[in-house]
């Protein structure tokens, strides 16, 4: 996997999916919270499958 993630975007799927994730485990916004998984995960891992699929990439490029 190819890094496609970085700067701000990176920032904002982390803090977005974990403020999201910390709202469905105290049961603030229930069930639709667990969605936050999907963009922590991807922050967290510098990937995300739909930006490759559409081939974007916010990573600066490395020479």
């Amino acid at each position: 996997m190819q890094s496609n993630v970085g700067g701000p975007d990176k920032i904002a799927r982390i803090v977005i999916g974990a403020l999201l994730t910390g709202l469905a485990i105290t049961g603030v916004i229930g069930a639709w919270g667990w969605i936050g998984i999907l963009p922590l995960a991807t922050g967290l891992l510098n990937f995300c499958p739909a930006y490759r699929l559409l081939g974007i990439s916010t990573c600066k490029l490395k020479k």
